[in-house]
C-alpha cells in the first residue's frame, strides 16, 4: 500500500509502499477513505511522543472495514466505521465502566502503532472501539469525529459539564476550537473565540461565534472579563502552550473551569501554568483525552440530524504526496479548519 513515511525524528515524510497490514485478533484492517491532519500528528513527528520507526502518522480516519482478525463479533467486510484516536483494550476496568479514552493498555494509530496516513490501517479491540457510521454521515464528516470533534464534545459535556446562558472563551481556532465552537452554541453557551488568525476568528465568526480576540499581544484576559462581566464560566486551551494556557485560565472568573485539550510540549522540564490563579480563585482545571466508542451514539445521531456539521469545518480535501509537504509545518500553520486527507489514489 502507499503511505506516508518518516525514518527519523523530524525528517522529511515521503510517500512510498510498505506492507499492507494484517488484522490483529479482535481487530480488523480499515480501507481508509478519510484521515485528518491535526497538530497531534506534528508533535509525535517533532519527537514530543515515543514512537518505533520508521513510522506512518495518523489518528483520526473513516473508512470502510476490508478484513477482519479472529474473535471479532460485531464487524463484518464492508462496514462504514470510524474509531475514536485512544483504542481501549476492553478488558480493564476502565474500559468495562465506559472510559476507553483512559485504558491503561490502550492503542492509539499513528503513535503506538502504524496509522492512517496509508491507504489501509490496522485497529485493535474492534468490538470495544469501532463506531458504525451511518449512509448519511459522510467520511469526512465521521474522521472530524475521531480527534478534535469528539475531544471537544466530551470536553465541555463530560469534563466542564457546560449549561445554557454560560460563557466559553476558546483559545485557538483550529480544528479543535472551531469544533468547540460549533459545540458550545448548540449546548446554548455564549462563546468568546480567541486566535492570531484572522481568518480562523472570521471561522469562528460564521460559526456563531458571540465575540472574537484576536491574540496580536494585548491582554486577552483582561478583554474576556470586560465582555463577561466578570470572566467566563469555562475556559478551553484548544491549542497547547504555556501561553494559551495561560490566557484560558487567567479568563476565568472566580469557581471557573477550565478544559486542557492542547497537547503542552515539555518546556524547561514542565509547561508552568498560573497555579496562584487556580489556587485562589478554586478554578478546576480539567484534562479532556478523547472520547470512547460508547459516548458516541449521542453526538452521532445530532450529526445525522443535521443539528451538529462537523464536516463544514473540513477548510480542504488533499492527497498523500501533499499531506507529506504539510506535516513539518503545521507548528506554523493557522489553519481556519481542518485539513482531510484521502490516500486512496486519485481517479483517472
Amino acid at each position: 500500500m502507499r503511505a506516508v513515511v518518516y525514518d527519523e525524528i523530524g525528517a522529511s515524510p515521503e510517500v512510498r509502499d510498505v506492507p499492507s497490514p494484517e488484522a490483529p485478533a479482535g481487530g480488523v484492517v480499515v480501507e481508509v477513505h478519510a484521515t485528518g491532519l491535526c497538530r497531534s500528528d506534528w508533535h509525535a513527528w517533532a519527537g514530543h511522543d515515543d514512537i518505533a520507526l520508521p513510522h506512518v502518522p495518523g489518528h483520526e480516519l473513516a473508512g470502510i472495514v476490508a478484513s477482519v482478525g479472529v474473535g471479532v463479533r460485531d464487524w463484518s467486510v464492508g462496514d462504514r466505521v470510524t474509531v475514536p484516536f485512544v483504542e481501549g483494550c476492553g478488558r480493564c476496568e476502565w474500559c468495562l465502566g465506559g472510559d476507553a479514552q483512559v485504558c491503561p493498555a490502550q492503542e492509539q494509530p499513528g503513535f503506538t502503532h502504524w496509522g492512517s496516513f496509508a491507504e489501509y490501517v490496522a485497529l485493535h479491540a474492534a468490538d470495544t472501539n469501532l463506531v458504525a457510521v451511518p449512509d448519511d454521515v459522510s467520511f469526512e464528516a465521521a474522521a472530524a469525529l475521531g480527534c478534535r470533534f469528539a475531544t471537544a464534545w466530551r470536553a465541555l459535556t463530560g469534563r466542564a459539564a457546560v449549561r445554557p446562558g454560560e460563557w466559553v472563551t476558546v483559545v485557538g481556532a483550529g480544528g479543535v476550537g472551531l469544533s468547540t465552537v460549533m459545540i458550545a452554541k448548540s449546548l446554548g453557551a455564549k462563546v468568546i473565540a480567541v486566535d492570531r488568525n484572522r481568518g480562523a476568528l472570521a471561522a469562528a465568526e460564521a460559526l456563531g461565534a458571540d465575540a472574537v480576540l484576536e491574540a496580536d499581544g494585548s491582554d486577552v484576559p483582561a478583554a474576556v472579563h470586560e465582555l463577561t462581566s466578570g470572566g467566563s464560566h469555562v475556559a478551553v486551551d484548544a491549542v497547547g502552550s504555556e501561553a494559551t494556557c495561560a490566557d484560558a485560565i487567567l479568563s476565568l472568573r472566580r469557581r471557573g473551569r477550565h478544559v486542557q485539550v492542547g497537547l503542552l510540549p515539555p518546556v524547561d522540564g514542565h509547561p508552568r501554568v498560573p497555579m496562584a490563579r487556580v489556587i485562589g480563585w478554586e478554578l478546576d482545571v480539567l484534562g479532556s483525552h478523547g472520547m470512547a466508542a460508547v459516548d458516541y451514539p449521542g453526538m452521532m445521531a445530532l450529526i445525522a440530524s443535521g443539528q451538529l456539521r462537523p464536516q463544514t469545518l473540513v477548510e480542504r480535501v488533499v492527497g498523500l504526496e501533499e499531506a507529506a509537504v504539510l506535516l513539518p509545518l503545521l507548528e506554523q500553520a493557522a489553519p481556519a479548519g481542518m485539513t482531510m486527507i484521502d490516500p486512496r489514489p486519485a481517479a483517472g
